[in-house]
């Protein structure tokens, strides 16, 4: 059974809320949340309702199912709600109301303006990243508990898992077995549409450079045509492959992000595998870099600025397989602002966790680099969760 959010920690998250707000709108009057992943930051649970906050209250109204939802959490006070109706009966009718514009639907909306029929809608969507992305350290153990998961399986099992003939799709398969059988909690979430998977990418060789239209340098064939994730079920592992792997793992929602690219063969015997020794070790160079340079005070557009800057020519046109970043936040959704990229000029914070990813695309061959999950400390470097980046290595 998963422990429950602390209620210091849920009355801690809707103060930060009213503040926020209060700040934004000195004369706000109402929020309404119904995602799951807000219902669960502020109230810690997943069911289906309406979270409501008014300077004054605070509200878990639960459709389904009430019990479970009295069961997991602390919040002190969740009602029942048969419709929409609930709403209406309870609260007068403001005339503007925050929502959350990335989660809330036309018809989702349609159905709280039956009975609640306010004028305006008010965007919270940038008021919830931003409380989001400073980490408490309730929620720094519970990374640090998924990077311990990540980093043993992923330098210490996954190697074992490599035989030849084992396809994609099975090797993902193993992979998330291995990270269930530790207690990490079997699912990926993203802020993205299109970015939906729970084992994440593993890909053999130049199946890595199959583009998909999740905005990311990693790639895959997919297990078919509808499902751009996990891998192919007919691409089987032979000698002389690149085994590029790239996997969540999680605890209690919170999420740290790891690539490792091992070589299943003898390396030396490849014709181009000094290429892809070099190009690794330049990307665990950069990972380095990157991790030093994430201190309170520093902007993720100068981040990014200096990296590009000084990036080795010959490695210009396949660095991150084209994508125009370094690497994003990440914990209770993968793909979390701020990210290390142009246009994100907020000071970096103590407390904010970035997933570091450099790649290089190499045509012909596939994709090397690698990934770990930083947490930034109130002074000196970030400090990696989830294990060390490795530069390529052979598997016989």
């Amino acid at each position: 059974m998963s422990h429950k959010v602390p209620k210091d920690e849920l009355d801690a998250r809707l103060a930060a809320l009213r503040a926020a707000l209060t700040q934004a709108d000195p004369a706000w009057q109402m929020a309404i949340l119904g995602d799951k992943i807000s219902m669960y930051y502020f109230t810690g649970t997943m069911q289906v309702g309406a979270f409501v906050v008014t300077p004054d209250s605070a509200v878990l109204w639960v459709r389904r199912d009430l019990g479970r939802a009295q069961e997991e959490s602390l919040f002190p006070d969740i009602r029942p709600m048969k419709s929409f109706r609930s709403l209406g009966e309870a609260y007068p009718v403001p005339q503007a109301v925050w929502l959350d514009k990335k989660t809330v639907t036309l018809e989702w909306l349609d159905m709280v303006r039956k009975y609640l029929p306010f004028q305006e809608v008010k965007p919270i969507g940038g008021i919830l990243n931003a409380l989001r992305a400073r980490k408490s350290v309730y929620e720094q153990e519970l990374l640090r508990e998924a990077g311990v998961i990540h980093a043993e399986v992923m330098h210490r099992v996954l190697p074992g898992l490599l035989r030849e003939g084992i396809s994609e799709a099975e090797l993902g398969g193993l992979l998330n077995t291995e990270l269930l059988r530790r207690g990490s909690m079997g699912i990926s979430r993203y802020n993205q549409p299109l970015g939906e998977d729970i084992v994440g990418l593993v890909s053999f060789s130049e199946n890595a450079l199959r583009a998909t239209a999740f905005d990311g340098p990693g790639g895959t064939a997919g297990t078919c045509t509808a499902v751009q994730a996990v891998g192919s079920p007919e691409h089987r592992l032979k000698k002389g492959d690149l085994v590029f792997v790239d996997v969540p793992a999680g605890r209690e929602g919170y999420h740290t992000d790891k690539t490792v690219v091992y070589y299943f063969g003898d390396l030396g015997a490849d014709p181009d595998g000094g290429r892809m020794e070099d190009a690794s070790r330049y990307c665990v160079e950069i990972e380095g870099k990157i991790a030093s340079m994430l201190v309170p005070g520093a902007i993720p557009e100068e981040i990014y600025n200096t990296v590009m800057d000084g990036l080795d020519p010959q490695y210009a046109g396949g660095f991150m397989s084209g994508g125009k970043f370094l690497g994003h936040s990440i914990g209770l959704m993968m793909d979390e602002p701020p990210v290390l990229a142009r246009g994100f000029r907020e000071p970096i914070e103590a407390g904010m966790v970035f997933a570091v990813e450099p790649k290089i695309a190499l045509e012909g061959v596939g994709l090397v680099g690698t990934e770990n999950t930083y947490l930034v400390m109130p002074d000196g470097p970030a400090q990696s969760l989830s294990g060390w980046p490795i530069p390529l290595t052979e598997v016989e």
